[in-house]
C-alpha cells in the first residue's frame, strides 16, 4: 500500500485558484440567465466585484467546545490571493458552475482568470457536496451537457467525506507549492500511460487526490512521501522506484508501475485498491479519471484548485506559500494567519466515525 493517510487527507484537505469571486455568493434567490458564449461567462465571473480593500470583516468562530475565536479578516493572503466565497443558495451555486464550468474549457479565456474561476469552481463543489437537499434544485438549472460532470464532483467528494475517521484541530506541516505545469503533467502522465498501459486518467485522478497535483509538500520525512505519496519502502522496490521520489515526472512513472504490479490496467478497480485499500476511495479515484476520459479540459478546470484543509472550524485555504515546519492549533493559526478562515456560514463537519 502506499499510504493510508492519502485519501483521509484528500476528505480533509483538498485542492483548488485564488480572487474574491463574490459573484452570487451571498443571492440564494438568483435566477439564471443564458450565457451568450463560454467567453462570455469567463470574463463576467472574473470581473465580479471583489471584496472591499477597506471593509474589514469580523469573524467569530467556535474553535473548541465553549471557546470562540473573533478573527478580523484581512481582503487578501501574504502571496497577494483572496479567497473566493461560494454561492448562499442552489440557485446561486448553479450560476457558479456554469460560469466557471464554461470560462476554464474556453481557450480564449485569459490565463490570469483561470486561477479564480478555477478556486471558485472547487469551493462550489465543497458547498455542494454538504448540501445533498440541493442537489435536485442544481442539477435542473445547469445545462445537460454539465449534469454529468457536477454528478461526477459530488460523487466523487462524497465518497471521500464518508471516509473521515478525524477532524483537524491542528494544521498540517506541509508546505504548499506550486505545481507543474498543467501541459508537464499530462505529458508526464500520457508517457507513463504508453509505456504500461495505465490510463493517463487514473494516474492523474490519483495525483489530485494525494498531493493536489503536487501543491502538498510534506515535510517530515517519514512516512509517505512525494506528489504521489510513496512509502520508501514501496519505492525501493524492485522496478518501481527510479530516480527522485519528490520529482513529479519521477513518481508519476513510478506509480504507474505499481498500478501495474497491482492489477492494471485489466482490473484497475484491484490496482487501485492496492494504492489505497478502501472502497470509497476506489470509487472517487475512479469517478476522477471518469471525469477525465469523458472531456480531457475536466481536468484543465481542476488543475486551478488550491488546497483546503476540513478543520473543527471548517474549511481553512492554504495558499502556495503556505509552509509549516510542525503542527499548530487552528485557533493559534488563525491569529497568525486570518486570511485563512472559513467563510461565514460556510460547512463545519459533524464528528467524525469511528475508525
Amino acid at each position: 500500500m502506499i499510504d493510508r493517510m492519502g485519501a483521509r487527507r484528500f476528505a480533509v484537505s483538498l485542492v483548488s485558484a485564488a480572487g474574491v469571486l463574490n459573484g452570487c455568493a451571498n443571492n440564494s434567490t438568483t435566477t439564471l440567465a443564458p450565457l451568450a458564449s463560454p467567453t462570455t461567462a469567463a470574463t463576467a465571473a472574473a470581473t465580479t466585484p471583489r471584496a472591499s480593500t477597506t471593509a474589514v470583516p469580523t469573524t467569530t468562530l467556535a474553535v473548541a467546545p465553549g471557546t470562540t475565536l473573533a478573527v478580523t479578516a484581512p481582503d487578501r493572503a501574504p502571496n497577494g490571493r483572496a479567497a473566493p466565497r461560494a454561492a448562499t443558495g442552489p440557485a446561486g451555486l448553479a450560476a457558479q458552475i456554469v460560469g466557471t464550468e464554461r470560462g476554464l474549457r474556453d481557450p480564449a479565456t485569459a490565463d490570469s482568470a483561470r486561477p479564480d474561476l478555477g478556486h471558485l469552481n472547487q469551493l462550489v463543489y465543497r458547498t455542494l457536496s454538504t448540501k445533498p437537499e440541493w442537489d435536485d434544485a442544481v442539477l435542473a438549472a445547469v445545462p445537460a451537457d454539465l449534469r454529468p460532470v457536477v454528478q461526477t464532483h459530488l460523487r466523487a467528494r462524497r465518497e471521500f467525506l464518508e471516509m473521515r475517521t478525524t477532524i483537524g484541530d491542528t494544521v498540517p506541516d506541509w508546505e504548499i507549492v506550486e505545481p507543474r505545469p498543467v501541459a508537464a503533467l499530462l505529458g508526464y502522465y500520457k508517457e507513463a500511460e504508453a509505456i504500461t498501459g495505465i490510463g493517463w486518467q487514473y494516474l492523474a485522478a490519483i495525483n489530485l487526490v494525494e498531493t493536489g497535483l503536487g501543491r502538498i509538500s510534506g515535510l517530515s520525512t517519514a512516512g509517505a512521501i512525494g506528489p504521489m505519496q510513496f512509502l520508501q519502502s514501496t519505492w525501493n522496490e524492485k522496478g518501481i522506484g527510479q530516480g527522485d521520489i519528490r520529482d513529479p515526472h519521477d513518481a508519476i512513472q513510478a506509480a504507474a508501475r505499481y498500478l501495474v504490479r497491482r492489477g492494471g490496467p485489466g482490473d484497475m478497480a484491484r490496482a487501485l485498491q492496492g494504492y489505497n485499500n478502501h472502497g470509497n476511495y476506489v470509487r472517487a479515484v475512479s469517478a476522477y479519471a471518469d471525469l477525465f476520459k469523458d472531456d480531457e479540459r475536466s481536468f484543465h478546470v481542476v488543475y486551478q484548485w488550491e488546497i483546503y484543509y476540513l478543520s473543527q472550524i471548517g474549511d481553512l485555504w492554504l495558499p502556495v506559500g503556505y509552509r509549516r515546519p510542525t503542527k499548530l492549533a487552528v485557533a493559534d493559526y488563525l491569529k497568525q494567519a486570518p486570511w485563512s478562515a472559513p467563510a461565514p456560514g460556510s460547512y463545519v463537519p459533524p464528528a467524525p466515525k469511528a475508525n
